[in-house]
């Protein structure tokens, strides 16, 4: 008996991370209920399959390699994965992750959408990374010259990891280089230039004679420059083309920058090194060297953060989508574990302290699905109310439930006990993975500032927020007094920003964090109170906003209703 194992849970494989997802299916049936139910379900099996998730651990064991030269001492900046990386990005574009909104356009295609790319991230999510920016490059890109040539490559439901001409590719990924080391967020400091190309002579810096490459790809023929510099941040060196933000005379101004150049030669494009980092150990983030580099111009000059904007904001979305399926990851596996897992004579479900936890790591969870579905469904309403309150509800979204991420992984982490801290189990992962939703595409403060500056800028889009907030009235008691109270902090920071006293401004940027938090709180509950059954939304009121509101995760107030968000938990 002695060598006998006891006690522990079974494999938690082989199972439908879709339907057992009882937030996202209840979400997607609701705010987009002419959804593909069946092809989420083919894809929760697979991403719930034992050989799916080996190779979401082996990918994140066997790290992303750089070789910058071959045997002989060429220049060849590639970027080895292990095979299991490959067949993960390649199922997540087969399946439409990126693509599917673009490519299916109408009500309920972001939810689609939003739904896929959650499912193959909340196994792994590294090579999320890259299948976001392809998604968001569309943004960028559509209603400029280069979408002719590039959208229907981008779009494609197939995988393609070959680093040649992009002529010979049906299907294509992107990335996106904006921040260098001196600058950070503060891209208006970057430091790389672009000059035009000059005819032959641009065209021979990089080793190519005028006649083959005179054109961009699809012949685009105006906005062709020549970038030298160094970004701090480049992640998925791999892809096939980015959109890159340098200095031409205007100011600084958006570039598309192909890894290959049409006929085949390389752009100078070197990987100095990959980024040693925390977490997200199976995408590969590096810094890069350009020098005499091709890139050809997207918007106009010098509105580079304008044109570039539109890929961030869709990238912001899917950190909150990132957070939000690393949310579930967790729950999932610390219920699962409780379910099987016996002591002091009865199974850890079943125990009171356990069941608290477990139904607050639901309620988050919950609220940060239903808030994320509803922000993808906001991106099918091209009205301009629904765009004001996009504008500032994604950023408001976006500081919470990734700040949420990384305490909801380490209380899903120790419901595991000693078994979540090992790296047999997935929770050690998505402890050091969650981090990093915060900080990319703009870190904690960078999103209270841009929250601020919407105000200023955009006084429509605070007046959108409250007003979605205010629809949640009448209902609990506790979320109409925090309505009064924001609405009144919101007016007043409105005439701050328009007085634009200097030492007013400091006070309420100060405190800003105060005010987004409160923000993303009642943004979670008028979404609950909308769309998710009546107990969820009223147990979050209480557990969140109420006066009795604990700090750690299982220190619930009354009202909360702990069984069902267990039994929800569970699916």
């Amino acid at each position: 008996m002695t060598h006998t194992v006891l006690n522990q849970s079974a494999p938690r494989i082989d199972v439908d991370e879709y339907t057992s997802n009882t937030a996202l299916v209840d979400a997607v049936t609701a705010l987009a209920p002419q959804a593909d139910a069946d092809e989420l379900g083919r894809i929760g099996r697979l991403v719930g399959s034992e050989s799916f998730q080996r190779d979401a651990a082996v990918a994140h064991r066997i790290t992303p390699q750089l070789s910058t030269h071959d045997r002989w001492g060429h220049r060849v900046d590639d970027v080895e994965f292990h095979p299991g990386y490959h067949r993960i990005i390649d199922d997540a574009l087969s399946a439409g992750a990126h693509s599917h909104a673009w490519a299916h356009p109408g009500p309920g295609a972001n939810v689609e959408r939003a739904a896929r790319f959650m499912l193959f991230s909340q196994i792994e999510p590294g090579h999320a990374c890259p299948v976001s920016m392809t998604h968001s490059a569309a943004a960028a890109l559509q209603d400029t010259p280069h979408a002719e040539f590039w959208l229907p490559r981008l779009l494609e439901t197939t995988y393609d990891p070959r680093l040649v001409d992009a002529h010979d590719k049906r299907a294509v990924t992107f990335g996106m280089a904006m921040t260098e080391k001196q600058g950070g967020s503060d891209v208006r400091a970057n430091t790389t230039r672009a000059v035009p190309a000059t005819g032959a002579s641009g065209i021979e810096a990089a080793g190519t004679s005028a006649a083959d490459t005179p054109l961009g790809f699809g012949g685009v023929t105006g906005g062709h420059c020549l970038l030298t510099g160094h970004k701090w941040f480049c992640s998925a060196p791999q892809s096939d083309a980015f959109l890159v933000l340098a200095q031409l005379e205007e100011g600084v101004s958006c570039f598309l920058v192909p890894r290959i150049l049409p006929g085949g030669e390389r752009n100078p494009f070197r990987i100095q090194r990959l980024k040693d980092k925390l977490g997200n150990r199976s995408n590969a983030s590096s810094e890069i060297e350009l020098e005499d580099t091709h890139g050809w111009l997207v918007g106009e000059p010098g509105r580079g953060v304008r044109t570039i904007i539109e890929m961030v904001n869709r990238t912001r979305l899917d950190c909150i989508l990132g957070s939000t399926a690393g949310m579930r990851q967790g729950v999932a596996e610390a219920v699962w574990h409780a379910q099987h897992r016996s002591a002091f004579g009865a199974r850890l479900v079943d125990q009171p302290l356990m069941r608290s936890v477990l139904a607050d790591l639901q309620l988050e969870a919950e609220a940060a699905v239903w808030t994320a579905i509803h922000l993808a469904r906001a991106h099918d309403d091209e009205s301009a109310d629904t765009a004001d309150f996009r504008r500032i509800a994604t950023a408001v979204a976006k500081y919470w439930i990734c700040k949420r991420g990384p305490e909801h992984a380490y209380e899903s982490l120790e419901c595991l006990g000693g078994n979540g801290y090992t790296e047999d189990f997935p929770l050690a992962m998505r402890y050091r993975e969650q981090p990093v939703m915060a900080v990319w595409e703009g870190s904690g403060n960078v999103i209270v500032l841009d929250v601020i500056r919407a105000m200023a800028k955009d006084p429509a889009s605070a007046k959108a927020f409250l007003a979605y907030v205010e629809t949640g009235l009448g209902r609990v008691d506790a979320y109409d007094r925090a309505v009064e109270r924001l609405s009144a902090d919101l007016t007043a920071a409105g005439q701050v920003v328009a007085g634009g006293d200097a030492g007013a401004v400091a006070r309420l940027q100060s405190s800003g964090r105060v005010l987004v938090e409160r923000m993303a709180l009642l943004l979670q509950a008028a979404v609950l109170v909308e769309h998710a059954p009546a107990e969820v939304a009223e147990s979050f009121v209480h557990a969140r906003i109420g006066e009795d509101r604990g700090r750690e995760y299982g220190a619930l107030p009354d009202g909360v209703a702990i069984d069902l968000l267990v039994e929800r938990a569970a699916g």
